[in-house]
């Protein structure tokens, strides 16, 4: 899932919302949310602007 939700953000090309991604993989969100939380454990995704996330560089 973790490889899902990276791929479906660098696809939107900018920040978005666990909520975005979501409807962007048709996934259930309570997975998406537990992908979200392990990214950011791991310092994979970061947030530029409140709520919204994207890719680490």
């Amino acid at each position: 899932m973790k490889e899902q939700v990276l791929k479906a953000m660098k696809e939107a090309g900018k920040p978005v919302s666990a909520g975005d991604v979501t409807k962007a993989l048709g996934a259930d969100r309570k997975e998406v949310d537990k992908a979200f939380a392990e990214l950011k454990k791991e310092g994979a995704i970061v947030s530029p602007v409140r709520c919204k996330w994207e890719p680490a560089k």
